[in-house]
Protein backbone atom coordinates (compact mmCIF):
# COMPACT_ATOMS: atom_id res chain seq x y z
CA UNK A 1 0.00 0.00 0.00
CA UNK A 2 1.17 3.16 -1.03
CA UNK A 3 1.86 6.40 0.86
CA UNK A 4 -0.92 8.95 0.61
CA UNK A 5 2.26 11.84 0.51
CA UNK A 6 1.32 15.78 0.05
CA UNK A 7 4.71 16.76 1.05
CA UNK A 8 8.14 14.37 1.51
CA UNK A 9 8.12 12.61 4.27
CA UNK A 10 12.06 12.11 5.99
CA UNK A 11 13.03 9.61 8.08
CA UNK A 12 16.21 10.30 9.55
CA UNK A 13 18.25 8.73 12.30
CA UNK A 14 21.12 9.60 14.93
CA UNK A 15 24.07 8.37 16.50
CA UNK A 16 25.35 10.16 19.06
CA UNK A 17 28.16 9.98 21.66
CA UNK A 18 25.42 9.85 24.11
CA UNK A 19 21.59 10.47 25.33
CA UNK A 20 22.07 13.84 27.10
CA UNK A 21 20.14 16.53 25.16
CA UNK A 22 22.79 19.72 25.24
CA UNK A 23 25.30 17.73 26.26
CA UNK A 24 26.29 14.70 23.92
CA UNK A 25 27.11 15.46 20.29
CA UNK A 26 26.51 14.02 16.92
CA UNK A 27 28.40 11.71 15.42
CA UNK A 28 26.59 10.33 12.25
CA UNK A 29 23.00 10.92 10.70
CA UNK A 30 21.07 9.30 7.75
CA UNK A 31 17.84 11.20 5.69
CA UNK A 32 15.84 8.93 3.79
CA UNK A 33 13.12 11.04 1.44
CA UNK A 34 10.30 9.61 0.73
CA UNK A 35 8.50 11.91 -1.83
CA UNK A 36 4.84 12.43 -3.02
CA UNK A 37 5.80 10.47 -6.52
CA UNK A 38 6.98 7.69 -4.93
CA UNK A 39 10.97 8.80 -4.99
CA UNK A 40 13.20 7.59 -2.81
CA UNK A 41 16.33 9.88 -1.51
CA UNK A 42 19.23 9.27 0.37
CA UNK A 43 21.59 11.29 2.56
CA UNK A 44 24.46 10.37 5.26
CA UNK A 45 27.49 11.77 6.81
CA UNK A 46 29.66 11.19 9.75
CA UNK A 47 30.33 14.21 12.15
CA UNK A 48 33.17 15.60 13.98
CA UNK A 49 31.31 15.70 17.48
CA UNK A 50 34.44 17.76 19.14
CA UNK A 51 34.45 15.78 22.22
CA UNK A 52 35.69 12.05 22.88
CA UNK A 53 33.58 9.45 21.76
CA UNK A 54 32.79 7.28 24.61
CA UNK A 55 33.49 3.50 24.59
CA UNK A 56 29.84 3.29 25.60
CA UNK A 57 28.58 4.87 22.86
CA UNK A 58 30.88 3.20 20.59
CA UNK A 59 30.25 -0.31 21.95
CA UNK A 60 25.96 0.38 20.23
CA UNK A 61 27.27 1.89 17.02
CA UNK A 62 30.53 1.52 16.24
CA UNK A 63 32.03 4.66 15.26
CA UNK A 64 35.18 5.59 16.87
CA UNK A 65 37.27 8.79 17.23
CA UNK A 66 39.43 7.54 14.02
CA UNK A 67 36.83 7.21 11.73
CA UNK A 68 35.10 10.76 12.55
CA UNK A 69 38.24 12.63 12.68
CA UNK A 70 38.73 14.13 9.62
CA UNK A 71 34.91 14.54 9.34
CA UNK A 72 32.85 17.76 9.15
CA UNK A 73 31.83 19.43 12.36
CA UNK A 74 28.12 20.33 12.75
CA UNK A 75 28.51 23.60 12.17
CA UNK A 76 29.66 23.08 8.78
CA UNK A 77 26.91 20.39 8.22
CA UNK A 78 23.68 22.19 10.05
CA UNK A 79 22.44 24.20 7.08
CA UNK A 80 22.75 21.11 5.06
CA UNK A 81 20.61 18.90 7.35
CA UNK A 82 17.73 21.81 7.63
CA UNK A 83 17.52 21.59 4.15
CA UNK A 84 17.45 18.03 3.71
CA UNK A 85 14.32 18.18 6.20
CA UNK A 86 12.76 21.44 5.17
CA UNK A 87 9.07 21.14 3.91
CA UNK A 88 9.35 17.92 5.11
CA UNK A 89 6.94 15.60 7.76
CA UNK A 90 9.45 13.24 9.91
CA UNK A 91 9.59 9.72 10.11
CA UNK A 92 11.78 7.44 12.65
CA UNK A 93 11.97 5.60 15.08
CA UNK A 94 11.96 6.50 18.61
CA UNK A 95 11.68 10.19 16.97
CA UNK A 96 9.64 12.21 19.13
CA UNK A 97 11.15 11.37 22.31
CA UNK A 98 15.60 11.09 20.94
CA UNK A 99 16.24 12.26 17.69
CA UNK A 100 13.69 15.29 17.48
CA UNK A 101 14.52 17.47 20.46
CA UNK A 102 18.40 15.83 20.17
CA UNK A 103 18.66 17.13 16.68
CA UNK A 104 16.73 20.54 17.37
CA UNK A 105 19.24 21.13 20.79
CA UNK A 106 22.61 20.64 18.58
CA UNK A 107 21.21 22.80 15.23
CA UNK A 108 20.22 25.65 17.72
CA UNK A 109 23.79 25.17 19.63
CA UNK A 110 25.16 26.01 15.96
CA UNK A 111 22.96 28.99 15.28
CA UNK A 112 20.81 26.99 12.90
CA UNK A 113 16.92 27.55 13.24
CA UNK A 114 14.47 24.56 13.09
CA UNK A 115 10.96 24.13 13.91
CA UNK A 116 10.00 20.52 14.13
CA UNK A 117 6.12 22.01 15.01
CA UNK A 118 5.78 22.28 11.28
CA UNK A 119 5.78 18.84 10.46
CA UNK A 120 3.93 16.03 11.02
CA UNK A 121 5.69 13.22 12.95
CA UNK A 122 5.44 9.42 12.33
CA UNK A 123 7.52 7.68 14.78
CA UNK A 124 7.05 4.34 14.08
CA UNK A 125 8.21 2.80 16.86
CA UNK A 126 5.19 3.83 18.67
CA UNK A 127 3.15 2.73 16.14
CA UNK A 128 5.00 -0.85 16.53
CA UNK A 129 4.28 -0.82 20.02
CA UNK A 130 1.33 -0.28 20.18
CA UNK A 131 0.74 -3.48 17.43
CA UNK A 132 4.07 -4.97 18.58
CA UNK A 133 5.93 -4.22 21.11
CA UNK A 134 9.38 -5.10 20.09
CA UNK A 135 12.48 -3.07 18.80
CA UNK A 136 13.54 -1.99 15.54
CA UNK A 137 14.91 -4.79 14.69
CA UNK A 138 12.27 -7.70 15.56
CA UNK A 139 10.20 -5.06 13.69
CA UNK A 140 12.32 -6.15 10.36
CA UNK A 141 12.19 -9.33 11.28
CA UNK A 142 8.16 -9.57 12.02
CA UNK A 143 7.05 -7.42 9.14
CA UNK A 144 9.90 -7.87 6.29
CA UNK A 145 11.19 -11.11 7.06
CA UNK A 146 14.48 -10.51 6.88
CA UNK A 147 17.07 -9.85 9.46
CA UNK A 148 18.42 -6.39 10.28
CA UNK A 149 21.87 -6.66 9.71
CA UNK A 150 23.25 -2.70 9.94
CA UNK A 151 21.70 -2.08 13.70
CA UNK A 152 23.10 1.19 15.11
CA UNK A 153 24.65 2.01 11.42
CA UNK A 154 22.38 5.32 10.75
CA UNK A 155 21.44 4.89 7.16
CA UNK A 156 20.87 1.37 7.12
CA UNK A 157 18.71 2.19 10.48
CA UNK A 158 16.48 4.83 8.43
CA UNK A 159 16.39 2.60 5.49
CA UNK A 160 15.00 -0.31 7.78
CA UNK A 161 12.77 1.87 9.50
CA UNK A 162 11.05 3.56 5.80
CA UNK A 163 10.77 -0.19 5.21
CA UNK A 164 8.64 -1.08 8.19
CA UNK A 165 6.32 1.11 8.14
CA UNK A 166 5.67 0.41 4.24
CA UNK A 167 5.18 -3.60 5.90
CA UNK A 168 3.25 -2.09 8.50
CA UNK A 169 0.88 -0.57 5.61
CA UNK A 170 0.82 -3.78 4.48
CA UNK A 171 -0.09 -5.66 7.70
CA UNK A 172 -2.61 -4.00 9.22
CA UNK A 173 -4.40 -3.02 6.03
CA UNK A 174 -7.75 -0.82 7.06
CA UNK A 175 -6.69 -0.15 11.04
CA UNK A 176 -3.90 1.89 9.43
CA UNK A 177 -4.85 4.28 6.73
CA UNK A 178 -1.62 5.53 4.85
CA UNK A 179 -1.95 9.27 5.32
CA UNK A 180 0.16 11.60 7.10
CA UNK A 181 -2.35 12.98 9.21
CA UNK A 182 -3.57 9.34 10.21
CA UNK A 183 -0.56 8.64 11.23
CA UNK A 184 1.01 11.23 12.96
CA UNK A 185 -2.13 11.53 15.01
CA UNK A 186 -1.64 7.40 15.50
CA UNK A 187 2.06 8.13 16.51
CA UNK A 188 1.04 10.26 19.12
CA UNK A 189 2.78 13.67 17.86
CA UNK A 190 -0.19 16.11 18.51
CA UNK A 191 0.56 15.63 21.92
CA UNK A 192 4.25 16.93 21.60
CA UNK A 193 5.23 19.50 23.87
CA UNK A 194 5.75 23.52 22.70
CA UNK A 195 9.62 22.67 23.16
CA UNK A 196 11.53 19.79 21.55
CA UNK A 197 13.13 18.89 24.96
CA UNK A 198 9.82 18.17 26.43
CA UNK A 199 10.57 20.57 29.58
CA UNK A 200 7.48 22.81 28.73
CA UNK A 201 3.61 21.85 28.28
CA UNK A 202 0.35 23.52 26.98
CA UNK A 203 -2.41 23.58 29.38
CA UNK A 204 -6.01 23.79 28.25
CA UNK A 205 -6.14 26.94 27.06
CA UNK A 206 -3.44 26.84 24.53
CA UNK A 207 -0.97 28.80 27.39
CA UNK A 208 3.28 27.53 27.93
CA UNK A 209 3.24 26.57 30.88
CA UNK A 210 6.48 24.61 33.50
CA UNK A 211 6.30 21.02 33.08
CA UNK A 212 9.07 20.21 36.21
CA UNK A 213 9.99 22.44 39.04
CA UNK A 214 8.39 24.31 41.59
CA UNK A 215 5.12 25.25 39.29
CA UNK A 216 4.43 22.53 37.18
CA UNK A 217 1.50 23.61 35.13
CA UNK A 218 2.24 27.30 35.88
CA UNK A 219 1.64 29.79 32.47
CA UNK A 220 4.57 31.53 32.38
CA UNK A 221 3.35 34.87 32.63
CA UNK A 222 2.08 33.01 36.22
CA UNK A 223 4.87 32.63 36.84
CA UNK A 224 6.76 35.49 36.32
CA UNK A 225 3.99 38.39 37.81
CA UNK A 226 3.89 36.07 41.79
CA UNK A 227 7.86 34.52 41.65
CA UNK A 228 9.98 36.37 39.32
CA UNK A 229 13.20 35.51 41.15
CA UNK A 230 12.27 31.84 40.21
CA UNK A 231 11.81 32.41 36.91
CA UNK A 232 14.85 34.64 36.45
CA UNK A 233 16.91 31.83 38.12
CA UNK A 234 15.37 29.44 35.39
CA UNK A 235 16.16 31.84 32.75
CA UNK A 236 19.64 32.34 33.54
CA UNK A 237 21.44 29.11 35.94
CA UNK A 238 19.20 26.71 35.82
CA UNK A 239 21.03 25.18 32.27
CA UNK A 240 18.18 24.19 30.66
CA UNK A 241 18.45 23.64 26.95
CA UNK A 242 18.81 26.41 24.73
CA UNK A 243 15.77 25.52 22.68
CA UNK A 244 13.64 25.49 25.66
CA UNK A 245 15.06 28.99 26.83
CA UNK A 246 14.24 30.54 23.56
CA UNK A 247 10.26 29.05 23.48
CA UNK A 248 10.39 30.97 26.89
CA UNK A 249 11.61 33.71 25.81
CA UNK A 250 9.40 34.07 22.80
CA UNK A 251 6.16 33.05 25.02
CA UNK A 252 7.25 35.71 28.00
CA UNK A 253 7.42 38.19 24.97
CA UNK A 254 4.18 37.15 23.16
CA UNK A 255 2.19 37.91 26.79
CA UNK A 256 4.31 41.45 27.48
CA UNK A 257 2.57 42.58 23.73
CA UNK A 258 -0.86 42.35 24.66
Amino acid sequence: MRLQLQRPLAFFDLETTGTRIGQDRIVQIGIVRLTPEGERHTYQTLVNPGIPIPPEATAVHHLTDAMVKDAPPLEALAGIIRDELEGCDLGGFNLLRFDIPFLAEELYRVGVEWDPLKSRVVDVQRIYHRMEPRDLSAAVKFFCGKEHTGAHDALSDVEATADVLMAQLEHYGEALRPDIDFLGEFSGDSKRTPDPAGKLRFNDAGQICLGFGKYPGWPLENIGQNDPGYLQWLMTTAKLPGTTLRVMRKALADTGDR
